[in-house]
């Protein structure tokens, strides 16, 4: 089991460093696959309307045991933006979920067509009021559209989760998160389906350190101040990627990972890419 630091949102929530991705966690293997991570020590889990698995990830923290100690995170689809509509989509994942919190709430996609993550997001900070969520956040928003809800509400959100790997590092996008006491997490931190983990200063990087690829780039995003969550079934490929706090990077190896930006790998500019 591995011990996973934490640190302070802006609510004042104690949030782990690194998280474990469920997308595609299904059915009773996928409940067996998110105990199995519980038990190796993960104490953040995400989920989302989108994944179909709030039943599972609900019936998991259940297994585990350790309900308290968990942050369960599950987001808007975009088929439920707006103010009610919202509200409904909350009742429907904490039912789903079997739970009486949904501790980090994001929206999925701003959707900026359809216009409405402003109510969406007014929602999220009622049903925050009112207990029913514990920390909101968005997910693949841009600044612009932070610098909108924020004004809008008064409210930070407490994270942006957003595509983030060394291919592309988001620095203008981070820069800002700090600015305005954001926490960054990072979807597909891992950059799936691409050649990153056969690249030269990769493996140059985790042989200098006695690790393995994968944990070379996950403790490059714990040095950028990202949460990374990472999404495996093997209970081994779990432990081993959070075990990524006993060594640091140098700042060049950092910068030299970091040089490995080309941009996006996947169709995913939020001003232009939507999800219902």
């Amino acid at each position: 089991m591995v011990t996973i630091p934490t640190v302070s949102l802006n609510d004042g929530t104690a949030f782990p460093q690194l998280g474990l991705g469920t997308y595609n966690l299904r059915g009773e293997d996928g409940i067996r696959s998110i105990v199995a991570a519980v038990e190796g020590g993960y104490r953040l889990l995400d989920s989302a309307v989108n994944y179909e698995n709030e039943r599972e990830v609900g019936e998991a923290v259940r297994q585990s045991g350790i309900r308290d100690d968990l942050i369960v995170t599950t987001k808007v689809p975009g088929r439920d933006h707006g103010y009610e509509e919202t509200r409904r989509s909350a009742e429907g994942s904490l039912e789903r979920l079997g739970l009486d919190r949904i501790d980090l709430y994001l929206i999925h996609w701003p959707n900026p067509s359809v216009d409405k993550y402003v109510d969406t997001y007014r929602a999220m900070v009622d049903l925050q009021k009112e207990g029913r969520v514990g920390s909101v956040g968005v997910s693949n928003f841009t600044e612009p559209m932070l610098s909108r809800i924020i004004e809008a509400t008064g409210v930070v959100p407490a994270v942006n989760q957003v595509e983030l790997h060394p291919y592309f590092p988001q620095a203008a996008l981070r820069a800002f998160h700090v600015s305005q006491g954001i926490r960054t997490e990072s979807w597909s931190p891992l950059a799936r389906r691409s050649e990153l983990l056969s690249e030269q200063i990769v493996r140059d990087v985790a042989a200098a350190h006695g690790v393995t690829p994968t944990q070379a780039v996950l403790r490059w995003h714990v040095q950028l101040g990202s949460t990374p969550i990472p999404k495996s079934a093997d209970p081994v490929r779990q432990v081993e990627n959070a075990d990524v706090f006993g060594f640091s990077l140098t700042d060049d190896e950092v910068a030299a990972i970091s040089a490995l930006e080309r941009g996006r790998l996947w169709d995913g500019d939020p001003d232009t890419h939507e999800e219902m």
